[in-house]
């Protein structure tokens, strides 16, 4: 009783369709795609590649104070 069967999800999967239509399933599932890819591209862009950031000729100047508790 606690798993569905194939037959539960093929009813589940058409009575879906009759509520949405395939054509409203296609769009949702096309802008979803759309995105996903907008993500992709958006996260290729903001992570910087190793060598721009070895050719880039910063350098970083710190300075450590330690710290000792008596």
């Amino acid at each position: 009783m606690g798993s569905l069967s194939i037959w539960h999800w093929l009813i589940v999967l058409v009575v879906v369709l009759l509520i949405f239509g395939t054509k409203k399933l296609r769009n949702i599932g096309s802008d979803l795609g759309g995105a996903v890819k907008g993500f992709k591209e958006g996260m290729k862009e903001d992570t910087p590649k190793l060598n721009e950031t070895a050719e880039s000729g910063r350098t970083i100047d710190a300075e450590v104070k330690d710290k000792h508790h008596s």
